[in-house]
């Protein structure tokens, strides 16, 4: 196995008077060169949620029964899946998504955002009536924590909602899928079929939910949050959960999981043969590689072991 770690340096934070812009607006990086003969985008296709986001950044979280004003309001789309695929199109990706809104005002925001981003929403499911999710985000600007208050859309996206003709072509040429573990009835569907035709899935695991074990036996790779790995395996400590992962989830091909400030780490699974290395203890070499990372660097760094025997009370290669 092959331990990677990622150090980013903390960024400059906005003043609150001059809010960033909004997520959905900067046309894709590719528009540029649009007249440019290209070859065809990497197709990728993304089930899970989507939403409308309200943030509001505070000075300070509020005490009950406060009456505080806002630093700064943004409105904007957010949904893991809607984010992820947000992304992939701005990196020059052609992304898919499955998903739901209703036919109000915060739906056909969506689908606007997305599309005007270039994800292609024509596999969604509009629901007549009921409404669309959307999310109160409190930015505390004192502690850099958010807190979230959702409200799921109405009506839930039902698996039968995704017939087998619109998710054979939601498949057809995708070179990987992506899962936020939201409409996990729908997403296990679309896990299996994936599965059967050798497409690579990556699972975004933020917290433990219903049907994550499922997605996660079908996962060739897994991002998670920091506090993910531990809860999930009952490990002691980060670096001895992702190789419990490593070792519980035999499909996985390396599992990542973010560390805030601390930018993120990496387990691989090797490939080759590494019979001649020597076993080590993973938070031994954990400890090894942040040695190696400059803090004082304004550049963020990645820093990588050689492929080598992980020992946590069992070896794995």
């Amino acid at each position: 196995m092959m331990l990677t770690l990622l150090h980013i340096p903390p960024l400059p934070i906005n003043p609150p008077s001059s809010p960033p812009p909004r997520r959905r607006r900067c046309p894709p990086p590719m528009a540029a060169f649009a007249s440019a003969p290209q070859q065809s985008k990497p197709l990728v296709l993304g089930c899970g949620a989507v939403s409308v986001d309200y943030l509001a950044t505070v000075a300070s979280f509020p005490n009950p029964d406060d009456k505080i004003r806002s630093l700064a309001l943004k409105v904007e789309g957010g949904g893991n899946a809607g984010n992820a695929l947000t992304g992939a199109a701005r990196l020059g990706l052609s992304p898919r998504i499955i998903s739901k809104a209703s036919n109000d005002a915060l739906g056909k925001s969506i689908l606007k955002e997305l599309q005007d981003d270039g994800v292609d929403t024509s596999y969604m499911t509009i629901a007549d009536g009921g409404n669309s999710p959307f999310t109160y985000i409190i930015v505390d600007s004192q502690t850099k924590t958010r807190t979230c208050i959702h409200t799921p859309g109405y009506p839930p996206m039902k698996p039968e909602e995704l017939t087998k003709e619109n998710l054979f072509a939601a498949l057809h040429g995708v070179e990987m899928v992506y899962f936020d573990v939201r409409l996990h009835e729908t997403a296990l569907l679309v896990a299996e079929e994936a599965s059967q035709r050798k497409i690579p899935i990556l699972v975004d695991a933020e917290k433990k939910r219903e049907g994550l074990d499922d997605l996660l036996n079908f996962a060739s790779y897994v991002v998670c949050s920091a506090n993910f790995p531990q809860a999930w395996t009952g490990a002691s400590s980060t670096p001895v959960a992702l190789v419990h992962m490593l070792l519980r989830l035999p499909n996985l091909k390396f599992v990542i999981v973010t560390r805030g400030e601390k930018g993120c780490l990496m387990l691989e699974r090797s490939m080759t043969d590494a019979s001649e290395t020597e076993e080590t203890d993973v938070e031994d070499l954990l400890e090894s590689l942040e040695q190696k990372v400059d803090l004082s660097s304004s550049m963020a760094k990645c820093v990588a072991s050689k492929v080598c025997y992980l020992f946590v009370g069992v070896c794995l290669q």
